[in-house]
């Protein structure tokens, strides 16, 4: 049997996939794999952010028309960067284990402290609406391209530092860039950072995700997707949300639009359903 996998072809997304592809080989060591790579349409338009080019799904139509037209069988993506609503045609149906979560701050290369003179760059209105509390005396600006691209921007001067994602860096063996963790308290995360998503065909057979899918990691997301799609968050929108697992209990701390908080907890088995009721409690007012 044949599986063919489809990528960003950035290095962060191939080696996302590799890292798919060597679960699925672990667990089934007769199924042949072929890594079948691509550009979006997210990542050729660098100029304008995401909420002006039309969110989320523009890093993925062209992997949902490969999957749905039969040119590959699965796609792995960075769960954080799929659009809250589902296309029942191509579910999502594996989680992985999830990586940091955490933001973190990079400087430049040989930089041992901030330049509050530039700007700090980073990806998000999530982001932004945090950092603002957080350096409050600074300039903060957009910043597109993968990772390598925007560390190559830092290096050339563009910016004071960069916030990223922990989990990206150390996948992709940048972890010594690393100037600063930021806790999920100073940074409340993006839903499902960390957590990498596999999405299939509906309806066929789909055996070799078992081996990939951790019931952990899908509770966190299935959680933390359900709290931002019942706000109607998306790229245009800085709702954040953060699961963890405690014993049985999964506990959701959210952010809205306007940077309240609220938390709540559930049994993990009951993940999308706990997103929800949080999402709607803070939609009737119930941030603490």
């Amino acid at each position: 049997m044949k599986i063919r996998v489809g990528s960003r072809e950035s290095r962060l997304a191939v080696i996302q996939s590799e890292l798919f592809m060597a679960s699925v080989r672990e667990h089934f060591p007769d199924i042949e794999l072929e890594l079948v790579t691509m550009k979006t349409t997210g990542d050729k338009i660098l100029d304008r952010t995401l909420d002006k080019i039309g969110g989320k799904g523009l890093f993925v139509k062209e992997l949902d028309f490969a999957l749905r037209s039969g040119r590959v069988d699965v796609t792995v993506h960075s769960c954080k960067d799929l659009p809250m609503e589902e296309n029942p045609e191509l579910p999502i149906l594996a989680y992985s284990k999830r990586e940091d979560p955490r933001d973190t701050l990079v400087l430049p290369e040989g930089a041992t402290e901030l330049d509050k003179s530039k700007p700090l760059g980073c990806s998000s209105l999530r982001r932004t609406m945090q950092l603002r509390r957080l350096f409050p005396d600074m300039e903060i600006v957009p910043v597109r391209g993968n990772v390598l691209t925007r560390l190559n921007k830092l290096d050339s001067g563009q910016f004071s530092a960069l916030v990223l994602a922990a989990a990206g860096l150390k996948r992709l063996g940048l972890e010594s860039r690393i100037a600063r963790y930021f806790s999920v308290d100073e940074i409340l995360p993006a839903a499902g950072q960390g957590i990498l998503a596999a999405q299939c065909r509906a309806d066929e057979d789909t055996y070799f995700l078992r081996g990939f899918d951790d019931a952990e990691g899908r509770a966190c997301a299935l959680a933390e997707r359900a709290f931002v799609r019942t706000l109607d968050g998306g790229c245009t929108s800085p709702v954040a949300a953060h699961a963890v697992l405690r014993g049985g209990e999964l506990i959701l701390r959210g952010m809205d639009e306007n940077g309240d908080f609220a938390t709540l907890s559930a049994p993990a088995d009951r993940a999308a359903e706990l997103g929800a009721e949080l999402g709607r409690m803070m939609l009737n007012g119930g941030a603490r």
